[in-house]
């Protein structure tokens, strides 16, 4: 991009009262957004009111600021590392499936590998993208079900796109680099996050933010410099849902976020999917009403690649429930563990419970039964949860 170009599109998301809609007409109208300046007032009032008019016969006090820090990141890429590029509306880079949504970004900011970002041959517009994201304070079953859907799902093609967020995100981003390699075609995930790519938030997801960066995408309509503003995250999600053939809400409490995304999904005339959980989870009750309202409820990932008509990979085991070790024919199942038989696992059930029941159930002493909890916690079969509850996970 010529810095002429990368100035007007600046000024143009950065005069004060343009928003995205207005700022469409304008290019619809007038083309280029360097035609949009050189408008007289009297053609501009054909697409904006009369102080948006002015404002855009205003140059933005930011702008050279904006354009000195984003021409310097732009062109700041060190050697054997990822690349940086800009796609406003209309360029190779852009993704088509944003473009068949109600209000597409003007322009995004874009960091990862050279063979993602190649404008003759755009590697987002041959990915098929699903979208996993639920609560930013999941079980350790909701963790252990977004990266085990996330795993599952890449390894049959698709790219998994999230928010970078704590939680589900975090873990489907995980799940998704579990086998990732350096000549996939496609990017493993995309992270769609709420600031300026020259911030990671959480501050604790930088290594990740750097995996994603090598082996997948992360991406951003804000200028450089955002900060984590509360108001940015739900309207990114439109983003998140936009890009995806279908978006998976893997926990949710009933005012989550990750609903507004599912909300959106639905309204872009995507798929929406949700895994059922324990009638007495908080966690569980958003997927429970996503699913009374139509949403798929899904067990596996060979249920969301049906619905979506995805072959599944070639030896992969889509088939398997979330905890299951995904990429292998001889997985570990609820039937063939050996520990399913354990007295204690039956009582625990699989919802969470606390030690006075347990004590109940089993007519164990407390001593007894924290050592064998212990044992089952060392081999990954139950969970310690916050407020002295135990919960046995997918592998038990």
């Amino acid at each position: 991009m010529e810095r002429d170009e990368l100035t007007a599109w600046l000024r143009l998301i950065l005069t004060p009262g343009v928003g995205n809609a207005t700022a469409r007409r304008l290019l619809a109208a007038f083309g280029l957004p360097q035609h949009i300046f050189t408008q007289p007032r009297a053609a501009l009032e054909n697409c904006a009111s009369a102080a948006q008019c002015k404002a855009l016969h205003s140059i933005p006090p930011t702008l050279q600021e904006q354009l000195d820090t984003t021409w310097h990141w732009l062109h700041g890429t060190s050697p054997g590392g990822p690349v940086r590029a800009i796609a406003p509306l209309g360029h190779p880079l852009y993704p088509s499936a944003l473009l068949d949504t109600a209000d597409p970004p003007l322009l995004l900011y874009l960091l990862g590998p050279e063979r993602f970002l190649n404008p003759n041959a755009p590697a987002l517009s041959a990915a098929h993208c699903i979208a996993i994201v639920g609560s930013r304070n999941p079980t350790a079953q909701g963790q252990t079900n977004a990266k085990a859907f996330a795993q599952a799902l890449r390894a049959s093609g698709l790219t998994i796109v999230s928010g970078l967020a704590l939680g589900v995100d975090a873990a489907a981003h995980e799940g998704a680099l579990a086998d990732a390699t350096g000549d996939s075609a496609t990017p493993a995930t995309i992270a769609v996050v709420g600031t300026g790519l020259d911030r990671v938030y959480p501050s604790r997801h930088r290594e990740l933010a750097h995996r994603i960066a090598a082996h997948g995408l992360l991406m951003s309509e804000y200028p450089l410099g955002t900060p984590p503003l509360a108001a940015n995250f739900p309207k990114r999600n439109r983003i998140i849902s936009g890009l995806s053939q279908g978006t998976l809400v893997v926990e949710a409490a009933p005012a989550s976020g990750s609903l507004i995304t599912a909300r959106m999904a639905a309204e872009q005339g995507r798929e929406v999917f949700a895994i059922p959980g324990s009638i007495h989870a908080p966690q569980s009750r958003g997927c429970h009403a996503l699913i009374r309202q139509g949403a798929k409820l899904v067990e596996s990932a060979q249920d969301v690649l049906e619905e979506l008509h995805l072959p599944a990979a070639p030896g992969s085991r889509t088939d398997a429930k979330p905890g299951t070790d995904v990429g292998t024919d001889n997985s570990v199942t609820i039937e063939n563990t050996a520990a399913c038989e354990s007295p204690l696992l039956t009582a625990l059930g699989f919802d969470p419970v606390g030690l006075d029941t347990l004590v109940a159930r089993t007519g164990l002493d407390t001593a007894t039964l924290l050592v064998q909890l212990l044992e089952l916690e060392l081999d990954g079969v139950v969970a310690r949860l916050p407020g002295g509850l135990f919960q046995r996970t997918a592998q038990a």
